[in-house]
């Protein structure tokens, strides 16, 4: 059996876009303690241009079709979410097995089909289209574990938010406003500041603008361009969380003397657990919280995807869909 996909044939890690093919791929086949998903929608996400690059996904694991986030409908036709953390549990992999995200390892969304451990399968809130619920697992879900797990951020806080416009930032934008936060939020372009605000921002400024207070929290995914303007936005005591680095992760000033001194917080965060997204589908359930979509395309058209979040020219996430 083969199938459809859009899948990493070489890694090329200049060009990454040269690497990815549209084509005919095997068909998952059945295993033990897995579940294979026919995939309804799937999301983008910058994961899938770095494994392009080559990063967290090796030579010999080519072949790869990409994607790590989808929503579709199972083998007895429930409709259901992927959590992308395989892994985690030791469900379907055994438990010596590091923890990787979808695609490091194993075949991934964009395709007709996907195969992953049963463990890793949630039911999809009736509540939420395929499309919608596809956008979950990954950026949201990051975005959900930086603001309430990490961040300890609680209603009436105040954040900053790096860079509106990515899929991470704009899930913190409208997740804070939804629970009660003070959002800021930057970008260098207006089209990009207008729309934040319209999603809930308080105010959005260019990049490095003094803010009219100190923060409680940064949502930080811009890296070393944004480091400096995020360390001195926050109040004593505040807390950074970074879960990415787009600009680079080299900062010309770390702010060592002032992280001491403020007795600032620097947390790392990767994606969420499974208890997590199974919190963010009820909240947006619950709330008529839905993520912002930029654009859905037919999986034929994912080059067009690619390359329109290659350039940042997106707002929100784009949607790959099987017809």
């Amino acid at each position: 059996m083969v199938m459809f996909a859009a899948y990493a044939a070489r890694i090329d890690r200049d060009q990454p876009l040269n690497g990815l093919e549209l084509g005919e791929r095997p068909a998952p086949e059945a295993r033990p303690g897995w579940t294979t998903v026919t995939v309804k929608a799937a999301s983008l996400n910058h994961h899938d241009l770095w494994s392009l690059r080559g990063v967290g996904l090796a030579e010999d694991k080519l072949p790869m079709i990409l994607g790590c986030d989808a929503a579709g409908v199972d083998e007895d036709g429930n409709e259901v979410v992927l959590h992308s953390v395989i892994g985690q549990s030791g469900h379907g992999v055994g438990p010596d097995e590091p923890r990787s995200i979808l695609t490091e390892r194993y075949q991934g969304t964009f395709a007709e089909q996907v195969s992953v451990p049963t463990w890793n399968v949630l039911p999809k809130p009736k509540e939420l289209t395929f499309e919608q619920a596809a956008c979950l697992p990954t950026a949201w879900l990051t975005a959900y574990r930086m603001l309430f797990t990490n961040a300890g951020v609680r209603p009436g806080d105040s954040v900053l938010v790096q860079g509106a416009g990515g899929g991470v930032a704009t899930a913190a934008i409208v997740l804070g406003k939804a629970a009660g936060l003070r959002v800021y939020a930057t970008s260098r372009d207006e089209a990009k500041r207008k729309r934040a605000v319209e999603l809930g921002a308080e105010e959005a400024y260019e990049p490095g603008a003094r803010l009219p207070r100190r923060v409680d929290a940064v949502i930080e995914t811009v890296g070393a361009a944004t480091w400096s303007h995020s360390v001195k936005s926050l109040r004593p005591g505040g807390t950074l969380v970074i879960s990415g680095a787009t600009s680079g992760d080299r900062p010309a000033h770390a702010e060592l003397t002032r992280i001491f001194f403020l007795e600032l917080k620097v947390v790392g965060s990767t994606m969420g657990s499974k208890d997590e997204l199974e919190d963010l589908l009820s909240f947006c359930a619950a709330t008529g919280v839905r993520p912002v979509i930029d654009e859905v395309l037919p999986l034929d058209r994912a080059r067009e995807g690619f390359e329109k979040m290659a350039t940042g020219e997106l707002f929100g996430k784009i949607v790959l869909t099987n017809s």
